[in-house]
């Protein structure tokens, strides 16, 4: 209350008095402190989770009926995956799930206007669809007929070319060792990922949705014991609260909540284990982690003022290699995969030059001959939210934590799919079930049963 304020004030004011040629106060004021009840605190907050924001006001039958908190430990986003992404977004995937999930979220893009537009702002999200290009040897071609033949059913429009009309359609091309190319026609391409994240944010914010800035360092939850079926005893947690950490401080504030949702990205393994998912014995449910780690992931910026022109799609070789377009004047990002065995230190985000001299720039030259001339004008490294599993988004509850929902895992597809995963777990919570789309596959039972989804790539 005001009351109290003016004493605060004062009491800053006498300290601060106190120590001349000071700007240290002991009463350091947090506005962004998060409320002390929230009914839903969503851990994160890149695209997925202002996604799930969103779409849970969209989806509430009046203003302000769910409380809705969204903690962001990353105030300037400096670290945040999603800005450090590529921005790229494609149907071409094996997997029916991925698809349809790529399918609904590139339709939002298209009309985001219609939904993330406020009275303030329109939002250019500058999605080029200029397509993805996947180009396949001899060993993978039949992989890629079968995948054609999955996305064609599911909706996509994606068009199979052999090597000749491959460089016919784009002759700065080196075709040799291409057996096959598949190319999408429409919804793919590439967009401004911060634009998209930003979009989502203003956007919840102007319908209710409170903003924090801060770390989950603790729960506070209960537990009681359920027996299953087969005799064995299960430990269920259920949520209390939420212990927030200020930035750079050691205040912190305690939220009670009714659902908690982990979209904590490449950190949501270490949230979970915070609640003692995989510390049970190995062969209990108990004793199965979320299976999802950072992975570091190197972006490096080029300069080939005679590189490919307007048309070029988003071009993934099968040497696991690829590049696109960025912006005009002759610039493209690349970047590639390491193999498991040379997983760079995720302790830091500092880039390896020599993994382009090494790894990609002979590949591209070779697809590319333009590219033998090129120049790295900058560079840089994100995080993936790395599924050891399976490499797939786990998205719903946990069987073991009542009030925990999980979207997370998608080991660099989160930021495309962030539309149609955060209507669907936004559904999940509110209608207690998919509405739009099954994706109950993506839930823990696969993992459980270890039963991996695995997507058929040819790189």
């Amino acid at each position: 209350n005001k009351y109290l304020e003016a004493q605060l004030g004062a009491m800053r004011k006498k300290a601060s008095d106190a120590l001349p040629g000071s700007s240290w106060t002991p009463l350091q004021q947090y506005p962004n402190l998060p409320p002390e009840r929230a009914d839903i605190v969503i851990v994160g907050g890149g695209v997925m989770g202002w996604s799930i924001a969103y779409w849970l006001k969209k989806k509430e039958s009046a203003r302000d009926v769910v409380k809705v908190v969204v903690v962001e430990k990353d105030p300037t986003y400096s670290q945040a995956s999603t800005v450090l992404s590529a921005g790229g977004i494609r149907q071409q995937f094996s997997l029916p799930e991925n698809i349809h999930l790529s399918l609904a979220s590139a339709d939002f893009m298209r009309n985001i206007n219609e939904h993330l537009a406020t009275l303030d702002d329109s939002v250019d999200l500058q999605f080029n669809q200029s397509g993805y290009l996947f180009l396949a040897s001899e060993d993978v071609a039949h992989i890629m007929e079968e995948n054609y033949k999955t996305q064609r059913y599911a909706g996509a429009q994606v068009a199979l070319l052999s090597p000749t009309q491959l460089k016919e359609k784009f002759p700065w091309i080196n075709p040799e060792g291409v057996v096959l190319a598949s190319y999408g026609l429409e919804n793919e391409g590439w967009f401004d990922p911060w634009t998209l994240l930003n979009a989502f944010r203003r956007k919840a914010i102007s319908m209710g949705v409170i903003q924090c800035y801060g770390e989950v360092t603790d729960f506070k939850h209960t537990t009681n014991v359920a027996i299953t079926a087969d005799g064995e005893q299960l430990d269920r947690t259920r949520i209390k609260s939420v212990k927030v950490q200020m930035p750079n401080s050691l205040v912190y504030q305690p939220v009670e909540c009714a659902i908690v949702v982990n979209a904590a990205g490449a950190f949501s393994g270490k949230l979970a284990a915070m609640l003692g998912l995989g510390s049970g014995p190995k062969d209990t449910i108990a004793g199965i982690p979320l299976p999802v780690e950072p992975r570091k992931r190197y972006v490096y910026v080029v300069h080939c003022p005679d590189g490919p022109g307007l048309d070029t799609p988003f071009l993934i070789d099968y040497s696991g290699v690829y590049f696109r377009r960025e912006g005009l004047g002759g610039n493209y990002i690349a970047g590639t995969s390491p193999e498991e065995a040379e997983e760079p230190d995720t302790s830091n985000l500092e880039v390896d030059h020599q993994f382009f001299e090494d790894k990609i720039w002979p590949n591209l030259a070779n697809r590319v001959p333009a590219f033998e001339k090129l120049k790295v004008t900058s560079a840089w490294a994100g995080f993936y939210d790395y599924n050891t599993f399976d490499q797939n988004g786990i998205i719903g509850i946990h069987p073991l934590i009542n009030n925990m929902y999980f979207a997370t895992g998608f080991s660099g597809h989160g930021l495309q799919h962030s539309p149609a995963v955060g209507r669907a777990v936004a559904e999940l919570i509110l209608d207690g079930n998919f509405q739009t789309l099954n994706l109950s596959a993506l839930g823990f039972q696969r993992i459980l049963a270890q039963e991996p989804m695995l997507e058929r790539n040819i790189v």
